[in-house]
């Protein structure tokens, strides 16, 4: 149910936006050098279809590589920096010092270093939607569930992993909708990766249709990334949902 709400709900996002920009190109005339008509975007379909899907489905496989590896690293630092000791403060200030560079002002060192493979893409995708993760997770870590935690403390039975995990459990509905809503900013991170430097990817094909002025190629790919989310996010919510039913059954 949720795949087809997510699915439904970007076929008819897209649909709006581009018989909006055909109004527009057929209302003032415009040419199909600058708005490509119906059939342009069909033909471009049918005859890139194929290589632009391969792409996005690269672009996919590392959103999501580098999505799984700022959650690690958000859940890492958090712990480290629930307490108020020098190493936790320590941990903090350098997670936060790191996110007031822009990454795409960091981008070209990054490609310097790395090169335009994958571990560009991937580190780039992981910096993009570490932070929010990161701002998550210090904030239930950090939060007392005095409630819960009254009994353990009294009992001094109190672990930092008992800790830990009645203060995930209070707080999975946030987890759940900051883990589902970053990924999200993970495929928007590769993709700047991509459309920065890189040689393979939808942010490539992207990258490359601007400087040929093909906006058909441009739309089409635009399509297969909404595509690829909704399915993304879809798996997400559900995979979220399931865990809670089988954490709430115990």
């Amino acid at each position: 149910m949720v795949f087809f709400h997510r699915f439904f709900q970007f076929i008819a996002i897209y649909s709006v936006g581009i018989a909006i920009l055909w109004g527009v190109k057929y209302l003032l005339g415009l040419s199909d050098y600058l708005i490509p008509p119906p059939i342009e975007l069909y033909t471009t379909a049918l005859t890139g279809g194929l290589h632009d899907f391969l792409a996005t489905c690269n672009t996919m496989l590392v959103a999501i590589a580098g999505h799984f590896s700022a959650v690690i690293l958000a859940v890492l630092i958090a712990i480290m920096g629930r307490s108020a000791s020098f190493l936790g403060n320590v941990a903090k200030v350098a997670a936060y010092n790191l996110q007031a560079y822009p990454v795409v002002a960091i981008a070209p060192l990054i490609f310097l270093f790395l090169g335009d493979g994958l571990a560009s893409r991937l580190l780039i995708a992981a910096l993009i939607c570490y932070f929010p993760l990161l701002l998550s997770f210090i904030g239930i870590f950090s939060e007392p569930v005095d409630e819960v935690e009254h009994f353990f403390k009294v009992t001094k039975t109190l672990t930092l992993g008992l800790e830990l995990k009645i203060r995930t459990f209070e707080n999975l509905d946030k987890l759940i909708t900051v883990i589902v809503g970053t990924g999200t900013t993970a495929m928007v991170g590769t993709i700047v990766a991509e459309f920065l430097a890189a040689t393979q990817g939808v942010g490539y094909v992207i990258r490359k249709a601007l400087y040929q002025s093909n906006l058909a190629k441009i739309l089409f790919a635009l399509f297969l990334i909404g595509l690829f989310s909704s399915i993304y996010l879809s798996i997400l919510e559900s995979s979220g949902t399931l865990i809670k039913k089988r954490l709430m059954n115990r």
